[in-house]
């Protein structure tokens, strides 16, 4: 399949994604409950070149934009698929794009596009430090012409599925007054890597997520990426890019549960009529509809600020914000429609219902955009 690169031609790229997706239907999703990894359909995205849209024509990429790429993710979530089983090969790539050494693009950006290798894990969360990013305690010191890299990361989704990983340590001791410096981007090769233990770790959600223990592993000195102590700012690219994508699969979630339900309200009769005439289930899907699409606007916005090399940090994170509580509101609304038959495994809504929830709480919960937004957009005093 050839993915269209023709910025404008949105409709070619959502229908080369249904075509995927139509391979794998809601049954292919509910069979891989509760822990399974949807390893046939990381595959049939990556031969579709849907998964290297992000990367550059010259290596094998179809170098198009973060608005595209989101579009992809939003369309597997609208067809009743979780994107976040293929995601991050995506929002890693606003670090690696900006910041890798073209040595590093070289390498790794073919082989990414081919889908010789997977680029799946980001280890920046720790258990102690939580949101608090600049208190992560994983460390990496100079050996020779290398580094050894020791501590932990927790919630590091598709780490046992992935070949590389993005992973941010202390190169540093940690100053109050900088508290962003003092950090670095590593590009880790895990396959057959001394001293990494992955333990798989139960969830709420199938995110395949785990813990990574490091000890004493020893990396060569090319998988800095970018400048040493800079990578609080490196990964900003990476985390901004995320929250573009998380808002697209948001707006997916949120067009899968307004249709679920509109059509089941339209076909489910009790008392005589459709429960759909009923204003009080009408009018909660008609709401979440309305917000779906006004969080759609914000993504958009964001993507094409993060596109044209915009500051785009208060849109990424509004974007986020925006378009997971919608996602939210029409899973409700979703979930109200169907009563009890909602609750039932064989309609979908429950897991989607699961899967959508995780995004008032990650990648950032809500709150902490509130206060990015009331301290660094609209300048009250620092609340954290």
């Amino acid at each position: 399949m050839t993915v269209p690169t023709h910025a404008a031609d949105e409709e070619a790229l959502r229908a080369a994604v249904r075509d995927v997706c139509s391979e794998y239907p809601a049954e292919y999703w509910r069979g891989l409950e509760p822990d399974r990894y949807p390893d046939a359909f990381v595959k049939a995205m990556t031969q579709a070149g849907l998964l290297a849209v992000l990367i550059p024509t010259e290596y094998g990429g179809s170098g198009l934009g973060l608005e595209q790429a989101a579009v992809i993710l939003e369309e597997v979530n609208a067809a009743g698929g979780n994107a976040s089983a293929c995601h991050a090969q995506m929002y890693t790539m606003g670090t690696l794009l900006r910041h890798g050494s073209e040595a590093q693009k070289e390498r790794w950006l073919p082989q990414l596009a081919s889908g010789e290798v997977r680029l799946q894990a980001f280890g920046v969360t720790e258990r102690e430090a939580g949101s608090e990013t600049t208190q992560i305690a994983t460390t990496a010191q100079r050996r020779g012409d290398g580094w050894v890299i020791d501590g932990h990361k927790a919630w590091t989704s598709r780490a046992l599925h992935s070949d590389l990983m993005l992973l941010l340590a202390r190169t540093a001791p940690y100053d109050d007054t900088r508290r962003s410096e003092g950090l670095s981007v590593f590009l880790v090769d895990l396959r057959g890597l001394d001293g990494v233990r992955i333990n798989p770790t139960a969830a709420m959600v199938n995110h395949s997520t785990s813990e990574v223990f490091l000890e004493g592993v020893e990396v060569p000195g090319d998988t800095l990426v970018g400048e040493e102590g800079k990578g609080f700012r490196h990964i900003l690219d990476g985390m901004n890019a995320e929250r573009i994508l998380i808002a697209g699969e948001c707006v997916g979630d949120g067009r899968w549960f307004v249709q679920t339900g509109c059509r089941y309200a339209s076909e489910r009769v009790v008392f005589g009529r459709p429960i759909g005439a009923n204003q009080g289930v009408q009018f909660p899907l008609a709401r979440a509809y309305a917000a779906v699409r006004a969080a759609d606007l914000m993504r958009r916005e964001a993507a094409r600020r993060f596109d044209a090399g915009e500051p785009a940090g208060a849109e990424a994170n509004m974007a986020k914000l925006l378009a997971s509580e919608a996602s939210w509101q029409a899973a409700n609304a979703c979930l109200d429609a169907h009563g009890g038959y909602g609750f039932l495994r064989d309609f979908d809504v429950e897991r989607k219902f699961r899967e959508t929830r995780v995004y008032q709480t990650a990648p950032v919960n809500n709150n902490l955009v509130l206060a990015y937004l009331g301290q660094n957009v609209l300048r009250m005093p620092r609340s954290y």
